[in-house]
């Protein structure tokens, strides 16, 4: 079986962000979500409108999201609203917060820990989604790129309990409270990518983009700073790849004066982070055994 290809460059600019998408040549059609995380008021990490703007104009796509399951400037709609506007993405497309009305059940393949994943209930509005995710570390999660990107990212905010629960409540009152299930929140967490990738088939696909990468997530009111240079955009049509090749270039940065992998490798590790990748594989999600492409 070939392997998957997994597409690099080191160029991080709009136009590069283009690039990386046609190369993967599946053409995005119909009404395009484009699933971003749009940032924690306070936060400086997310992908800014200008970096992101010549695509989703490209694909006249809609920024989607979902409002969170924690206190803060995005668990209730018309506060998340304010925060999209203010972080700049209401001037270069429509958004939609996608559980704004309400939420629907999708059916999850592997029941092991969710019977169905719980999805903002305008997720049928489209007919293709790009998932543009934001590779970094993540408090829960270890980390957080395409994967987490449409789970806990496409999940409404009782999904996200529900997620972070292992399945045991959809209150977010109650689910911080709960003694925790890392492995099982995890694999909550690839159960759910892969009920949104059977809901698209063959209409989604993968960007990764490794900008400012902290150790804490774009839902981090004040994440630590980066400590690790810029790396590069990588795209793939199979996410447990891409999502591994990320990996596999934090492992690979040298430590010196500008670089210091350490901390962010000592945070995925203590949240059993890659556990995510490895049992998204085991779904057959994807494949870890991958072929990487560096673009010019």
């Amino acid at each position: 079986m070939d392997k998957s290809k997994v597409y690099f460059t080191r160029e991080i600019s709009p136009e590069s962000l283009v690039k990386m998408y046609k190369i993967l040549g599946r053409e995005a059609k119909g009404k395009v979500a484009v699933k971003i995380s749009t940032g924690e008021p306070g936060g400086n990490h997310y992908l800014k409108p200008a970096f992101i703007k010549d695509l989703v104009k490209l694909v006249d796509g809609t920024i989607v999201e979902c409002n969170t399951a924690y206190g803060g400037g995005r668990d209730k709609t018309e506060d998340h609203l304010k925060v999209v506007e203010a972080h700049g993405f209401t001037a270069i497309a429509e958004v939609d917060i996608m559980d704004a009305e309400g939420e629907m059940k999708l059916p999850v393949k592997d029941t092991k820990h969710i019977k169905y994943n719980l999805v903002g209930d305008h997720l049928p509005r489209y007919d293709f989604m790009i998932n543009l995710a934001h590779f970094k570390g993540h408090v829960a999660a270890g980390l957080g790129g395409v994967l987490k990107n449409q789970s806990i990212g496409v999940a409404s905010s009782h999904g996200k309990a529900l997620l972070h629960s292992a399945g045991r409540t959809e209150d977010t009152r109650l689910v911080w409270k709960l003694e925790e299930d890392q492995d099982g929140f995890l694999e909550s967490m690839a159960a759910a990518a892969q009920s949104v990738a059977e809901f698209f088939g063959d209409n989604i696909l993968y960007i990764n983009v490794m900008n400012n990468i902290s150790i804490d997530c774009d839902c981090d009111a004040h994440p630590a700073p980066p400590e690790i240079q810029d790396i590069g955009i990588l795209s793939s049509l199979d996410p447990v790849a891409l999502d591994q090749a990320c990996l596999e270039l934090i492992h690979g940065v040298k430590c010196d004066e500008h670089n210091n992998n350490k901390p962010l490798l000592e945070r995925i590790a203590s949240r059993h982070g890659a556990h995510t990748i490895d049992y998204a594989e085991v779904l057959g999600m994807g494949s870890k055994e991958y072929e990487l492409v560096e673009v010019e």
